[in-house]
């Protein structure tokens, strides 16, 4: 691929630990090095000056640890505290299952893991099976940390405070929800202007796999909105605070971060969970374009390609096209996806080999396919 990232061998899947530090862009990603399959994970390492270009460096982290001898490093988050930069993430082990740990570097290069790892090592749920992808932020002069989780066949958030990123406190559950669920996977809790966006993965099947709620946090809280929704042609509260923006098949367990320029910037996985590499195939999966996150006049939240991709864009496609009522996206014959539209939207569309992302109504919903 030209502009979206992907690793050079072997299997890569959730971005991880995206951050700006020491004057680059920092994408980390879980990565099986062996075969183009899942497997052990470790945490593959990219950088890139304008998020287009991306270099790979060597694995940043191997599961080289006890408390990672089973599913080894899991998903997890980046922060930059005193110009040294934290990795939190899932260690996973046969003896403790999932439990929450953090390595550092200082110069991007060379990873240390705290020798006190790990640094959660019971969900407060009392079962780690479902208990991964921590996400941590700065809130006030204390720091935040998401957890999804899950027990019973219901899906979870669960919060944690710290003053100095190495010891934290349970504070409460953030949500608890069964509609999406086992367990909640890569969680992100950001601001936006004066609302906050609360962001999650489903593993369930639903009609959107990733899911968005807009609202406000104290530190403790999350209180979601409702979004409005036509009724008879009047907009009134709906009865469900999470929505899609993303509609495609191949967009799981996004990320987002703020760059020195103040924007909110996600990254997503561009593959998903029913596919399979194919014949003589030596490596899967890869990055979406990086997106700018904005809320509107209307107060919807809309995705769109950072100001650096917007060159890349078509009003044309070849792999899509709109006839009666119905958006279609088709490769050799065959189609992808296909949905409906009253009326012809608004496309822009972002082809790459192997990749189609689709842009509609200027990023008020996106549909993103990974076509070969």
């Amino acid at each position: 691929m030209f502009y979206h990232f992907e690793n050079r061998v072997g299997w890569m899947n959730d971005p991880n630990g995206l951050v700006w530090f020491k004057g680059e862009y920092h994408a980390f990603f879980q990565h099986y090095p062996h075969a183009p399959r899942w497997g052990q994970m470790h945490w593959g390492h990219a950088t890139s000056k304008d998020l287009i270009h991306w270099e790979e460096h060597d694995i940043a982290l191997f599961p080289d640890q006890k408390y990672e001898n089973d599913g080894g490093c899991f998903s997890g988050s980046a922060i930059v505290k005193d110009d040294r930069l934290y990795l939190f993430y899932t260690s996973v082990s046969h003896e403790m299952q999932q439990t929450q740990s953090v390595a550092w570097t200082d110069d991007g290069v060379t990873f240390t893991k705290y020798e006190g790892n790990p640094i959660i090592a019971k969900s407060p749920l009392g079962d780690n099976k479902d208990f991964r992808d921590p996400k941590v932020f700065k809130f006030g002069n204390e720091y935040r940390m998401i957890v999804g989780a899950g027990i019973y066949n219901i899906a979870k958030l669960l919060l944690f405070r710290s003053e100095d990123l190495l010891n934290w406190e349970y504070i409460g559950e953030l949500m608890s929800d069964g509609r999406f669920g086992g367990v909640a996977e890569c969680p992100d809790l950001f601001q936006l202007e004066d609302k906050w966006i609360m962001m999650f993965s489903s593993v369930k099947a639903l009609p959107h796999r990733v899911c968005f709620a807009i609202g406000d946090f104290d530190g403790t809280t999350f209180t979601p909105e409702m979004p409005l929704k036509n009724v008879h042609g009047q907009m009134v509260p709906g009865d469900d605070p999470f929505f899609p923006i993303e509609t495609g098949p191949d967009f799981y367990a996004p990320q987002t971060f703020e760059d020195p320029e103040g924007r909110r910037i996600l990254i997503a996985w561009m593959f998903n969970w029913s596919r399979q590499a194919a014949a003589g195939q030596t490596h899967v999966g890869a990055f979406t374009i990086p997106r700018q996150l904005d809320l509107n006049i209307r107060d919807e939240l809309i995705m769109f390609p950072v100001e650096e991709a917007c060159g890349l864009l078509k009003k044309e496609s070849t792999f899509v096209s709109y006839e009666r009522g119905m958006l279609r996206v088709a490769f050799e014959g065959r189609t992808i996806l296909e949905r409906p539209f009253a009326q012809e939207p608004d496309i822009q569309v972002l082809e790459d080999v192997g990749v189609v992302e689709i842009f509609i109504n200027g990023g008020r919903e996106n549909i993103t396919t990974y076509i070969c």
